[in-house]
C-alpha cells in the first residue's frame, strides 16, 4: 500500500527512506533517484511516498515513490523485489482517485537502469520509452592530457588564439548570464534549459560545489560555454555534470576544449575517474566522447504514459 507515514522531516519515515534508497544504490551500483527528484523533494515541490506491505502503519517498508510535477519515481527494496510491489503500487496509484491530480496524462518516469522488468511493467501501466540517458565513464589515470593542456583555476586560464579565455564562475556576477546560456543551448531539452535562478541557487548550496570546478569559456565579455563538474566531498569519481556551448559558437570545437580542461581540473582535484550522461540521440556529443576515451556504463530510460 501507498502511505505517506508521516513526512521527510520525520525521522522515523527519514529511516525509512533511507533504508531503501541506500540499499537500491548499493545492490544496483546507481542511486535510485535522479537529483532533480531529490532536490524537488527537499524543496517541497514533489511528494515523498513509502510503500508498505499491508494497510497499517507499522507494516514493513518495501518501497519509495516521489510524485508531482507529472513525473513519477518509483524503487522497490532489493530485498523484496519480484514479489510484485511495484505492480501493486502503480496500480493503487492508477486506480484509486485520491490519486488522480498526480498521475496526469503524459505522466513521466525514469528507469534507471534499462532492466527487462522495468520494460515489462513499463508495457503493463501504458507507458512507451520516450528517452535514452546514456552513462559514460572514463579512468582518468589511463588517459593522460595533452601537453598543451593548463591548469584551470580561479587564477590561471586557458586563452586561445581565437580570444576565448577559459576561467572559474564567478557566483557574483556570471550567474545572470549563465542561465541565460543554458537556456539558448538547452533550448530543446526537457530539464536542462529550464533551469532557474533558484535552482542554481539550489545546486550553489548543495555541499559537494566549488566554483573552481564550474568552468566557463568567455569571449570578451560573454559567456560563450562551459564544463561544469561535480565532486561529492570525498569522492574517488568525479562527474562532468553538465557541458554547454552557445550556439553560435557549435562546430568551433570549443566543447572539446572545455572537455580537455575538465578533464585535467578532475586530475587535479585527485580523482581516478570521470563520468558524464548524455542524450542517446545526441551523435555528435556522444562521438566526442568516445573520442577522448569515455566508455558506455549503464543506460537510463525515461517512459511516458500513453493518454487514456
Amino acid at each position: 500500500m501507498i502511505r505517506p507515514s508521516h513526512g521527510p522531516d520525520d525521522s522515523s519515515f527519514a529511516l525509512s527512506w533511507a533504508a531503501v534508497t541506500d540499499a537500491a544504490a548499493r545492490v544496483d551500483g546507481y542511486a535510485p533517484l535522479n537529483e532533480q527528484a531529490t532536490l524537488d523533494v527537499a524543496a517541497g515541490r514533489r511528494t515523498p511516498l513509502l510503500l508498505r506491505d499491508g494497510e497499517a502503519i507499522g507494516d514493513p517498508v518495501v518501497g519509495a515513490l516521489v510524485l508531482g510535477a507529472g513525473e513519477l519515481d518509483l524503487v522497490v527494496h532489493p530485498d523484496v523485489r519480484r514479489n510484485g510491489h511495484a505492480t501493486a503500487a502503480l496500480t493503487e496509484l492508477f486506480g484509486d482517485p485520491a490519486y488522480a491530480a498526480d498521475v496526469p496524462d503524459g505522466l513521466t518516469a525514469w528507469a534507471h537502469g534499462d532492466h527487462p522488468a522495468a520494460r515489462a511493467l513499463a508495457q503493463r501501466f501504458g507507458f512507451d520509452a520516450v528517452r535514452r540517458l546514456l552513462q559514460l565513464e572514463l579512468t582518468l589515470d589511463a588517459a593522460a592530457p595533452p601537453a598543451s593542456a593548463v591548469a584551470t583555476t580561479t587564477e590561471a586560464a586557458v586563452t586561445a588564439a581565437d580570444g576565448i579565455v577559459i576561467t572559474a564562475f564567478d557566483s557574483d556576477t556570471d550567474a545572470d548570464a549563465w542561465i541565460a546560456l543554458n537556456a539558448r543551448t538547452f533550448a530543446t531539452h526537457p530539464e536542462q534549459g529550464g533551469i532557474t535562478a533558484a535552482d542554481l541557487a539550489d545546486r550553489m548550496d548543495e555541499d559537494w560545489f566549488d566554483a573552481g570546478d564550474f568552468l566557463v569559456a568567455r569571449h570578451g565579455a560573454a559567456l560563450v560555454g562551459y564544463n561544469w563538474l561535480k565532486i561529492e566531498p570525498g569522492a574517488a569519481e568525479g562527474e562532468v555534470y553538465v557541458v554547454g556551448v552557445s550556439p553560435e559558437w557549435s562546430g568551433h570545437g570549443l566543447g572539446r576544449r572545455l572537455m580537455t580542461a575538465g578533464l585535467e581540473r578532475l586530475r587535479l582535484r585527485g580523482v581516478t575517474s570521470a563520468t558524464l550522461y548524455v542524450e542517446g540521440d545526441n551523435v555528435p556529443a556522444v562521438r566526442l566522447y568516445h573520442s577522448l576515451g569515455f566508455t558506455d556504463r549503464a543506460v537510463d530510460v525515461q517512459y511516458r504514459r500513453r493518454t487514456r
